[in-house]
């Protein structure tokens, strides 16, 4: 079972009135007249409905009351309820707007250091050059090794410090360097680093980047050798091409003269990067490219050609947590035949490659890549695709039983919201139809893979989705339109509950529009409006 994902904060009171979070006064004002006339308790006789009324108006009330108040509301907003029944109470401690403020600006800045000093960011790679031939010759089957390792601590609010190593073995040599690197935020557009190396390339260093505009970034360095004294020069400017694309153009004068141009695109569901380098003897292009499959996998193709590469790779990897990923890469070049595995978790890399032979026999060549591959595919379906649905079938089962009583309670609580919303809603889908308006006939909202058997009964208190088509008309307006709030999650939503805690959920709407059936699905946080011709079946 997935974890919901993070969505804004504090917004249950803006989904309650069935408002923007950017809202004004006057509509919050408007909102809380228009649901006080329905759940005011005063309308209903019954003394169950009476009851579910004041609950509800109760509710409408203390929304009303904080929105309402300037700084009730940015409290709310910042902290929430947790805010406003602590130590951010108004009263004789804080009974001057100006007090509040600078209460609030004191929090936000105990906030920022309590984030500053989790700002600890270790990372690392181990490389583990394996080789067949090698072992088969007696000699082991390990080549080489290589570590690098750094630590990036936030030190303050403009500045950071990372401090990093490298130790590299290959056959009866190696070597080792270590780096620091200080950082400093001019403003808002522009920062500078100071870098010093110590090791085999031994060096000191300044890079300063700034942003030209909202889609231009130069970056420009110089760096001294301490062995022979001679200066590196490069300039990098990266430019957004679009939402999702970017180029660059670095230029290197120096011991190592280049000049590279580049291109990278990154979106849901693939990335892609390309890089074309020339140096005074020499030249290399690469191109990547990864495609995301599902949440958990990914595939991955790599081609490189150059003076002394010629390399195609191809592979996959799996999610294995929200922290971890492991990767298995098939590369046939000039070095030779490979396969490379790779363990990547938080920011830790362990990368084995093996070299399975340096000539480029066909046979073998198709050999290494289809007995992994299908060894792969048998695996995935026979034993690691059953033992994943059966995790997530239990963790499913044991979230289900520490919320049961939750749900329970939350489903009653929203089946009593839409009975006193029946008669209106009722009034809102006659009109509609005698107009040929809009009219929901079904909504359904709740979890993703539910939400997909949508012929499946839903009035079960163990369903995974509610039933919210009641609400949805009564929120029609009388001009035929309904809109639901970008980044307020609808479970709040009044006659809403949610069906199934800590999973992700959508909200699937059919509705008729004129002679039109029309059909739509939006994630959680998302906006809906409708009628849109788009969503015409």
């Amino acid at each position: 079972m997935k974890e919901e994902e993070e969505g804004p904060p504090n917004r249950a009171l803006y989904a309650l009135l069935h408002i923007s979070p950017e809202a004004s006064d006057e509509e919050i004002r408007k909102a809380y007249r228009q649901w006080a006339q329905v759940y005011h308790p005063d309308k209903y006789q019954a003394p169950h409905m009476k009851d579910t009324a004041t609950e509800n108006f109760q509710r409408i009330c203390q929304a009303y009351e904080i929105l309402s108040d300037e700084n009730k509301r940015k409290i709310y907003d910042i902290y929430g309820m947790e805010g406003l029944t602590s130590g951010l109470e108004l009263g004789t401690k804080l009974n001057k707007a100006e007090e509040l403020k600078e209460e609030l600006e004191r929090l936000r800045k105990l906030k920022e250091q309590e984030k500053v000093s989790a700002h600890f960011r270790p990372s690392g790679t181990i490389l583990a050059n394996m080789s067949l031939p090698h072992l088969l010759h007696g000699h082991g089957i390990m080549r080489g090794m290589a570590m690098t390792s750094s630590v990036q601590s936030q030190i303050s609010k403009h500045n950071t410090l990372s401090i990093g190593g490298n130790l590299a073995v290959n056959g009866n040599s190696g070597g080792g360097a270590a780096t620091i690197v200080f950082g400093h935020r001019l403003s808002s557009v522009s920062s500078i680093e100071f870098i010093g190396s110590a090791g085999l390339r031994s060096l000191i260093g300044v890079q300063t980047s700034r942003n030209i505009s909202s889609h231009l970034t130069a970056t420009m360095g110089l760096s001294m050798s301490l062995r022979d004294g001679s200066l590196n020069l490069s300039n990098t400017w990266v430019r957004q091409l679009s939402e999702t694309a970017s180029g660059n153009i670095q230029l290197a004068l120096g011991s190592d003269s280049a000049v590279s141009v580049g291109w990278r695109k990154k979106n849901q569901k693939l990335s892609a990067a390309g890089e074309l380098k020339c140096g005074i003897d020499s030249f290399a292009a690469s191109a990547h490219y990864n495609h995301r499959f599902s949440s958990k996998s990914h595939g991955r193709i790599v081609g490189k050609i150059g003076s002394n590469a010629l390399e195609v790779e191809v592979g996959g990897g799996r999610k294995l947590s929200n922290f971890s990923t492991v990767r298995m890469l098939y590369s046939i070049g000039i070095q030779g035949i490979f396969w490379k595995f790779e363990l990547h978790r938080g920011g830790q890399k362990l990368i084995i490659p093996i070299l399975l032979s340096r000539h480029l026999d066909p046979v073998f060549a198709a050999g290494a890549f289809i007995i992994p591959t299908s060894v792969y595919f048998v695996l995935k379906k026979f034993v690691l695709k059953p033992y994943y649905l059966k995790r997530e079938k239990q963790k499913a089962l044991e979230n289900k039983e520490k919320t049961s009583a939750q749900v329970l309670e939350a489903r009653a609580a929203a089946d009593k919201a839409q009975k006193l919303l029946q008669n209106v809603a009722n009034r809102k889908t006659n009109k509609q139809l005698e107009i040929g308006g809009l009219v929901i006939t079904k909504a359904l909202y709740g979890n993703l893979k539910a939400l997909k058997k949508r012929d499946e009964p839903v009035e079960s208190n163990d369903s995974p989705v509610i039933d919210v088509k009641l609400p949805l008309n009564f929120l029609v307006s009388d001009s035929g339109q309904l809109q639901l709030h970008e980044g307020v999650k609808k479970s709040g939503i009044m006659g809403f509950c949610d069906p199934c805690p800590g999973e992700p959920k959508q909200l699937y709407v059919e509705y008729t529009y004129g002679d039109g059936r029309y059909e739509v699905t939006v994630d959680d946080y998302d906006k809906l409006v409708i009628p849109q011709e788009e969503h015409r079946i």
